[in-house]
């Protein structure tokens, strides 16, 4: 990984100028300007490099869209009907001493509150502001509020940080003053609490991190200075995610939750050493447990020594908080490996963890995964339990919490620049409505395309008057002839990966911008993974295409035990269902041979993320490798030896995106 983060100056690769127009390459954006009409770091905060527009500035379309749409009708859309952490009688989120209260309301509240402000669905908005207000009624007069959870006799804090990225967007939405006051109570309350019954259990100690960003985006708005030393406050008593070579600990969740930790701290210090910890647990996770494909690590419920096989997986809630992680990261570096590394995710291992519908998710998925079954594979993976079926109550932290993945995914495609620009950071078919240039004036670019899955994304801008401004494009790191059009015309510019093209022009109404991000097949090998190989085509990860058969099953029979039913719910309509394979699975990959793509018909219902929908296919020849089997486990066996026996007969195989593949094997063996 490079470490560019040192890199916060303007730097210029080559540069084409024409009248009125200049497109060049920069590493990095202006870091020294604020952006005159979005709220961004104030003194002394360091600078960001890209700014967040408002919760409700981008309308996601095309497959984005979809998988809102499955979601609002799926799990997350109507957990409120069905799980009892949800139900309003007797909750603890609603009522002082009620039964039910911990991180499961807030969880799914961020999740379905962010999913309502961009479906904008008048039915979903009333239940979003019921929960709401119930929160802010909570507060009491000191600052503190919600379940007054404690552990050894000390308040758990956990469950609030939550509720504090959930008022954040409320507050982007509605504009509602009354956030404002509710979060600088609390914090002023926070100051009071002594060091010793501060964030001293696991969850609240590990995930610290997630109030230090609550405190940057409250003091951006306030400028409360009383705020600086909250700041000082968290960071000492949050685990310390600064050490070069071990984590405090190696929970799935919290790595990819807590490294950014050290870099939002950055933002108050300024000490470049905080940021390159960031990084360093990023690297750290990766070199010992992520040498596999789809931009996670194999941790189960927590990262084992001898245990990091592809055949090992990652929660769901690790999927969502990495993507968060990475949006945040890319907001204070600016550094486009963050961009990328969300996609890898968003695109290759987090939608393969649901149900095509969404009506169900799994708990753990993985890189290579081959039976997806109600059983305890104990301890193959670090949790005892039915951890790998399609199940929508098993775990409950990941029924509750899966949900904001998508909508903050939406919320980032677009970004302000402090130049008073845009940039398109990770490319999606959206509407995004941004005030640009140095008056503010409100554009809408609109962007069309199908990427990952084509080539081509194409942007087209509205706008009332003329209005000078740069616009940013991320070149990916993996494309090596990427080029752009204006209007139709093409820029003698070279197109440098892994920076960012930057195009500063006065705009009129109805500008193009093509962009080409030609794909190619590309092969990455494991060699902590027996020099196991995964093949590429541009940020998709492709995996065999294994025939799935599911079995339905009741899911009260299924569940774990602290997944809990409401009373009057209709388990029926909530099934679990186990996946199995029903074509061979253990191939060894001929990589001497050639790939074959073989493009199909975008689906219909614009859903790629299934076997029967999925837009691309490619031809492969691999061998059956005999040897390599189910293990008594249950799971996919590990890699076998590069020298393990092999069939003579070299078979056709199909590949797949890893996204849509819910059986899989992504990490393959090599054969010649």
């Amino acid at each position: 990984m490079k470490k560019t983060f040192l890199l916060l100056s303007l730097t210029l690769s080559m540069a084409i100028s024409a009248k009125n127009q200049t497109v060049e390459m920069v590493k990095r954006l202006p870091g020294a300007s604020y952006n005159s009409h979005y709220v961004s770091n104030r003194s002394p905060l360091q600078p960001q490099q890209f700014i967040k527009l408002p919760v409700g500035s981008i309308q996601p379309e095309g497959w984005l869209l979809k998988q809102l749409e499955l979601q609002k009708d799926g799990l997350n859309g109507h957990l409120g009907e069905i799980s009892a952490w949800l139900q309003k009688d007797d909750n603890a989120w609603l009522k002082t001493g009620g039964k039910w209260g911990w991180e499961e309301v807030p969880y799914w509240l961020r999740g379905y509150g962010n999913l309502t402000y961009l479906m904008k669905d008048e039915a979903m908005l009333k239940e979003t502001k019921f929960w709401i207000e119930g929160i802010l009624k909570s507060q009491r007069e000191d600052g503190n509020f919600g379940p007054l959870v404690l552990n050894n006799g000390k308040q758990d804090f956990w469950p609030n940080m939550i509720v504090l990225w959930i008022v954040q967007s409320y507050y982007e939405y509605s504009n509602d003053a009354r956030i404002l006051d509710f979060m600088t109570k609390y914090c002023h309350y926070l100051l009071t609490v002594s060091d010793d019954d501060f964030l001293s259990s696991y969850w609240e100690n590990s995930r610290g991190g997630d109030n230090l960003w609550s405190v940057v985006w409250l003091y951006n708005r306030t400028g409360d200075k009383q705020l600086l030393s909250l700041a000082d406050k968290i960071h000492r008593n949050t685990a310390d995610w600064t050490k070069s070579t071990q984590l405090p600990n190696w929970h799935n969740v919290n790595v990819a939750q807590c490294f950014r930790e050290p870099a939002t701290y950055y933002l108050f210090k300024k000490d470049t050493a905080l940021l390159e910890a960031s990084y360093n647990v990023q690297s750290l996770i990766r070199r010992a447990f992520g040498q596999v494909p789809g931009g996670m690590f194999g941790a189960d419920e927590n990262a084992r020594i001898g245990f990091f096989d592809p055949r090992q997986g990652t929660e769901t809630c690790g999927f969502v908080e990495q993507m968060a992680s990475d949006q945040i990261m890319l907001l204070i570096s600016g550094d486009p490996y963050w961009a990328e590394n969300c996609e890898d995710v968003a695109f290759n291992s987090y939608p393969a963890a649901m149900m095509p519908d969404y009506k169900a998710l799994r708990y753990i998925t993985s890189p290579n995964h081959v039976v997806s079954d109600s059983q305890n594979h104990h301890p193959g993976i670090d949790n005892s339990g039915p951890f790998l079926a399609m199940n929508p109550f098993s775990s409950r932290c990941c029924q509750h919490n899966h949900g904001f993945g998508w909508p903050y995914y939406a919320e980032h495609l677009v970004l302000a620049t402090p130049d008073n620009g845009l940039a398109a950071v990770m490319y999606s078919a959206c509407k995004a409505k941004i005030k640009v240039g140095s008056k503010g004036t409100e554009v809408t670019l609109h962007e069309q395309t199908n990427y990952p899955f084509e080539e081509a994304v194409r942007f087209t801008l509205s706008t009332p008057s003329k209005v000078r401004f740069p616009m940013y494009l991320r070149i990916p790191s993996w494309c090596k002839n990427a080029s752009v059009k204006i209007n139709g015309k093409q820029e003698a510019v070279t197109l440098v990966a892994g920076e960012y093209a930057r195009i500063e022009r006065e705009w009129t109404n109805k500008d193009e911008v093509e962009l080409m991000i030609p794909m190619d097949l590309s092969m990455r090998q494991w060699q902590a993974n027996k020099n196991s190989v995964s093949v590429n085509w541009g940020p998709l990860t492709l995996s065999l295409k294994i025939e799935e058969e599911y079995k339905q099953l009741d899911s009260r029979a299924t569940a774990i035990g602290d997944s809990k039913w409401q009373e009057n719910a209709d388990a029926s309509a909530w099934p679990t269902y186990e996946i199995y394979p029903k074509t061979p699975w253990n191939y060894a990959l001929v990589t001497s041979l050639p790939i074959q793509i073989k493009r199909k018909n975008w689906p219909a219902d614009n859903n790629p993320f299934t076997l029967g929908n999925v837009p691309l296919e490619f031809k492969a020849k691999g061998r059956i490798v005999p040897g390599w089997i189910i293990d008594e486990y249950g799971l996919c066996g590990v890699l076998p030896y590069e020298n393990a026996r092999k069939s003579d007969r070299i078979d056709e195989i199909t590949l797949v995106p890893m996204g849509a593949a819910r059986l899989r094997i992504s990490s393959f063996p090599t054969a010649e």
